[in-house]
């Protein structure tokens, strides 16, 4: 999210998060100030091998409930972070997937961090529009819950229904490009469009 209008009436919809990124090189890159929320939208920081210190001040600033790390952040710095930041604030690991992903790279970060998210590998950290090969997250060996990201359009909602009726811990879908109509905008009614097509009666978050 990037305009304090489309924020706002976004935000009437109730989504369970709301992501704002802080990475400069990015066409989204969030350099505002945060309208007022309903405090049931968990506000996101996506940092990208950034300085501990700077999402720390960047959390503080923006009173931020989720940090989103999308770069190649270590065990140890996931590590030091989880000791310097507040505990009622989730960690969120970023894993670019393609068909050869290894998932045993996951292990060491089990305890360092609360949720995963799987983004599709490809040429920017994130933000690349397209979808990696779903079937790949049945090798997933976690109970770790995770957000399924990666050019999740309307389309793909009925696939993603039917993980949600799976073991997999499918947590959260992070819906960004295909429901925008320039960088940091979103559709409205596509997005309205989208949160009706996730069940209430699932887990999923959206």
């Amino acid at each position: 999210m990037k305009y304090p209008d489309n924020i706002i009436e976004i935000g009437s919809f109730l989504p369970d998060y709301m992501g704002f990124i802080f990475w400069e090189k990015s066409a989204r890159y969030f350099d505002g100030v945060i309208p007022n929320l309903p405090k049931s939208i968990k506000k996101v920081g996506v940092f990208v091998n950034e300085r501990t210190e700077v999402i720390l001040a960047k959390t503080n600033k923006h009173d931020l409930q989720a940090i989103q790390l999308h770069g190649h952040e270590s065990v140890a710095f996931c590590q030091e972070l989880k000791n310097k930041i507040d505990p009622k604030i989730d960690i969120i690991k970023v894993f670019s997937v393609d068909d050869s992903f290894d998932f045993e790279e996951l292990k060491p970060f089990e305890t360092v961090c609360d949720y995963f998210l799987f983004d599709t590998k490809g040429k920017l950290p994130g933000g690349n529009g397209t979808t990696f090969n779903w079937k790949v997250l049945e090798k997933y060996p976690s109970s770790k819950p995770f957000f399924l990201s990666g050019g999740i359009g309307i389309d793909e909602m009925g696939a993603i229904n039917e993980i949600s009726k799976t073991n997999l811990p499918l947590y959260a879908i992070d819906v960004n490009s295909k429901f925008e109509i320039e960088p940091g905008l979103k559709n409205i009614q596509l997005c309205k469009d989208a949160l009706q097509y996730v069940s209430t009666d699932n887990k999923i978050k959206k």
